[in-house]
């Protein structure tokens, strides 16, 4: 997309600092560890990692961010001290070695400092981003390896497991009762995505027979959707047992399933090929927040409007649950958008629906790398 005239673009900054929020609005932003990719950088030390962070919470703060959603369990791993799952190799490059602090608690520390909310940020199933990489003796994929299955590149735990999900269960739980956070958040990873074009063969045929063997009823697909159910469920319940105050969410992908809405097109259908049924979710009450990821233009097959008008109606979501949708910052640098994308994005997050107001970027080293220059636009915008 060109670059808008200098004209145009002064009528979007004035537009959006029209619409700059009368009250609160959640302000978010996911902090990638997985590859590295946001923090920490591959070989810094303790302290050089320290800064790093201090740096990205300062941008936050610096930006108006309230929350930020701190990736510490990126594959079967930990950026904080557990007796249940090793320490993650992207913090020292060997799984399982103790980087000798305590990312998390750092972090939760110095975001009451500077008044950010810091969220766990969980994916529950990924074993490794990469099959064949070495694993600590207590990681899950050793320690239930019947369950643990190559796929594609990666490796992927079975969500019809109970092992497997009682194990998960328990590492959140175990985080909510340990550390001052914010929040529990769970990415959009429960079975794998499907290439491009193509479809998963995921092979839990033996969980799956073991269920019917033991009186289940449900098809194939929609036993695995209620697996993923039953996860969100019992993860819900374990945070407000564990920390009343924290709020459990989910960022699910951005399209429910071909179809709906009917003005948006659809590749990728996540309730048949991922099994994931968010819809559900936020009619059960078992989600605070939903941020769906709506990472495309606004007026495009898949508009962000569009979109974001059908996670926030009435008929989808009754119970009003409040849905900030996940904002494509970093396709800035990936896919060539302008920062007027993502400017105009955070002003429709603030009028699209029912009002209930707030987003989330991703991801916060596009924020405080000020690519194409988006946090002085923000900033210029009334931000």
């Amino acid at each position: 997309m060109k670059a808008l005239a200098p004209r145009l673009w002064l009528s979007v900054v004035a537009a959006a600092a029209l619409l700059a929020p009368a009250h609160a609005e959640f302000r978010g932003a996911w902090i990638s560890t997985v590859h590295n990719l946001d923090w920490p950088s591959k070989g810094a030390s303790a302290s050089q990692q320290k800064a790093e962070l201090v740096r990205l919470l300062d941008s936050a703060r610096n930006l108006g961010l309230t929350d930020v959603f701190l990736q510490v369990r990126p594959e079967g791993d930990a950026f904080y001290r557990s007796s249940l799952e090793p320490w993650s190799r992207f913090l020292t490059g060997t799984q399982g070695k103790d980087p000798g602090w305590d990312p998390l608690a750092f972090a939760i520390t110095e975001g009451k400092k500077r008044g950010i909310g810091i969220h766990a940020w969980f994916n529950p199933y990924r074993a490794s981003v990469k099959a064949g990489a070495p694993l600590a003796s207590n990681h899950m994929a050793r320690r239930f390896s019947p369950y643990a299955y190559k796929v594609g590149s990666i490796l992927c735990m079975d969500p019809g497991s109970r092992e497997v999900q009682d194990h998960v269960v328990r590492v959140v739980a175990d985080v909510a009762r340990r550390y001052d956070v914010a929040g529990i958040h769970f990415d959009d990873y429960f079975y794998p995505y499907p290439p491009s074009g193509g479809s998963v063969n995921f092979p839990d045929s033996k969980t799956y027979q073991r269920y019917c063997s033991a009186g289940g009823k449900l098809e194939l697909a929609d036993w695995r959707r209620d697996n993923v159910n039953r996860l969100i469920a019992r993860a819900s319940k374990e945070v407000k047992s564990a920390r009343p105050n924290a709020i459990f969410g989910v960022s699910p992908f951005g399209i429910y399933t071909k179809g709906q809405p009917p003005t948006v097109k659809a590749g990728l259908d996540q309730y048949n090929s991922i099994y994931a049924d968010p819809v559900r979710w936020m009619r059960a009450g078992w989600v605070d927040y939903i941020a769906p990821q709506l990472y495309w233009k606004d007026q495009s097959p898949q508009s962000f409007t569009e979109l974001l008008k059908w996670w926030r109606s009435p008929a989808v979501n009754p119970r009003g649950v409040p849905v900030y949708p996940g904002i494509a910052a970093y396709r800035m640098s990936e896919q060539g958008w302008q920062a007027e994308e993502i400017v105009r994005q955070v002003a429709l997050s603030r009028t699209v629906g029912d009002g209930r107001r707030g987003h989330v970027f991703f991801r916060m080293g596009t924020l405080a790398g000020n690519t194409k220059g988006i946090t002085t636009m923000l900033k210029k915008s009334g931000y």
